[in-house]
């Protein structure tokens, strides 16, 4: 019988927090930073090595399974847990601070306009 290794409690409320705060699905946070990713330059002939970071790091942590995480995963979980906090509690009053700052969310995973 094969069991799966019991994770550290922090890292059990870090993956809730992640999945929280990252609120798009993995196919859509892909479209949104191949779309942001094209840019004036083309892409090369593999065009999800060159999506913008972080969103590259956070949907390789959306592809696992808790019990498949790394150290590095962790760290890439806390950091967009963190930056998401950070932004969603500096919101913007109005015009073109509302997009770029809604863009910065999106690129994180995290739809503002997305009703938890």
């Amino acid at each position: 019988m094969v069991r799966e290794a019991r994770l550290d409690a922090d890292v059990e409320l870090l993956w809730e927090e992640f999945h929280e705060r990252v609120n798009m699905p993995s196919e859509q946070l892909r479209q949104w930073l191949l779309t942001r990713g094209s840019g004036e330059a083309a892409f090369g002939p593999n065009p999800d090595l060159d999506l913008p970071q972080p969103g590259r790091h956070i949907l390789a942590v959306l592809s696992k399974r808790k019990v498949d995480l790394t150290p590095d995963d962790i760290r890439v979980m806390q950091d967009a847990v963190d930056r998401i906090d950070g932004l969603t509690a500096q919101k913007p009053s109005g015009g073109n601070a509302d997009n770029a700052w809604r863009h910065s969310l999106l690129d994180m995973g995290h739809d503002p306009l997305v009703e938890r």
